[in-house]
């Protein structure tokens, strides 16, 4: 009989997503055997196209742009070490407000229960240890960040496994660190636009339960981030330089909401109980 290996489950809504929040943790624990797989849940259909037309312009092709950011996006994955990658292919809601949200095929408009059976099923099949998501604002409150949450707890409460549960977020007391670090390097980091009435980004200190090294990694999660070229290459942390992205960078934050191991205390490591 094959020996179970610590299996991790990430939910994310768009390529490029894995990269941006987790890749930290997904080239770490990939590097140390477990087998980390990731979810999907839309095409990413509403990012710029590969010439770097947004989507409101007439010549915005969607079918290149789906094409396009799945090569990126198993790219991501080859970088780093998704062992499989899962696409539920739902259409990209587009942010909050937009006609996009509406369309019946859309990610934010597909019926819950529905959604979360088939990710339920993808949990009992790899049977997940641990599973990552959003918290319930989306992190920043885009539809299908928001849906992604809503199908991880349904399908949490469904399947037959009973993994540990987080939410990738960051720490609001490291968020401002993020300021400071970049203004000892002389950079200004963008302001938030004084009409975004979007939820606050992050997390307050007590509610992280785990804050998880990723220094080892840091190469590998901008080399990711790199692979999403067509959506990031004006990303502001990749205009920072390489030395600085290590520094912004080192770790990874996470909520824990459920955890049948029952650890207390701020974890140094998901699989802890796991493994």
């Amino acid at each position: 009989m094959t020996q179970h290996r610590p299996t991790i489950v990430l939910v994310h809504a768009h390529p490029d997503d894995e990269a941006s929040s987790t890749g930290g943790i997904i080239a770490r624990y990939s590097k140390e055997g477990a087998r980390v797989i990731l979810v999907t849940c839309t095409n990413g259909e509403l990012g710029d196209s590969p010439d770097g037309l947004a989507p409101e312009h007439d010549d915005h092709d969607t079918a290149e742009v789906v094409r396009h950011r799945r090569q990126e996006l198993e790219r991501s994955c080859e970088i780093l070490g998704v062992e499989r990658l899962v696409l539920l292919g739902y259409h990209d809601s587009g942010m909050m407000g937009w006609p996009q949200n509406d369309l019946p095929n859309s990610f934010w408009k597909t019926p819950v229960a529905v959604a979360a059976a088939r990710l339920a099923e993808i949990l009992d099949e790899e049977h997940a240890d641990v599973v990552v998501t959003y918290d319930e604002n989306g992190f920043y409150g885009h539809p299908d960040h928001i849906q992604a949450n809503r199908i991880t707890l349904a399908a949490v409460e469904m399947a037959k496994v009973k993994p540990k549960l987080y939410y990738a977020t960051i720490a609001r007391s490291a968020f401002a660190q993020l300021g400071e670090i970049l203004a000892r390097h002389g950079i200004e980091r963008p302001d938030r636009d004084e009409n975004d009435e979007s939820p606050e980004m992050g997390s307050s200190d007590e509610e992280i339960g785990a804050v998880i090294d990723v220094e080892k990694y840091v190469d590998l999660k901008r080399a990711a981030l790199m692979a999403h070229a067509s959506q990031t290459a004006q990303s502001f942390f990749l205009q920072v330089p390489p030395e600085v992205f290590k520094v912004l960078f080192v770790q990874e934050w996470f909520v824990r909401v459920q955890d049948p191991t029952n650890q207390v205390g701020v974890e140094d490591d998901l699989l802890s109980g796991v493994r």
